[in-house]
């Protein structure tokens, strides 16, 4: 199940931050992490992750269904000017995000890729 987010006025290379969070974590998680996360961006993800989960219209959707795909493309860009010296003009953009949650089923057999942390890697020699 698909959920969107179109014109979100925040730069996409700052929502991918939250994006990269929560990709492949199951919903339970991903929810978590979003309250956790110090960004401007986590509460409008978390309400595009629980509209995604609202549109599935089943019970159990938080232990059975993982982010499989969260994009976070650019929108259309605001262009405002900003007066400079000698009667020139600086272009200011203010840039939007679209945003992309595709939710899907994980079955028995599949698991949830999970993050590596320094803790698991292997020392290189």
């Amino acid at each position: 199940m698909k959920a969107f987010l179109k014109n979100y006025r925040q730069s996409p290379r700052k929502v991918r931050l939250l994006a990269d969070l929560i990709r492949t974590k199951d919903v339970k998680t991903a929810r978590m992490l979003l309250a956790a996360a110090p960004k401007r961006a986590a509460l409008p993800v978390q309400k595009l992750l629980d509209s995604a989960v609202s549109n599935l219209q089943t019970k159990d959707a938080e232990e059975n269904f993982f982010v499989k795909e969260v994009r976070v493309d650019a929108g259309p860009t605001l262009k405002r000017m900003m007066p400079r010296a000698r009667g020139s003009a600086y272009l200011i953009r203010k840039r939007t995000s679209r945003i992309t949650i595709t939710l899907e089923e994980k079955n028995q057999d599949q698991k949830v890729k999970t993050i590596k942390t320094s803790k698991n890697l292997k020392p290189t020699t």
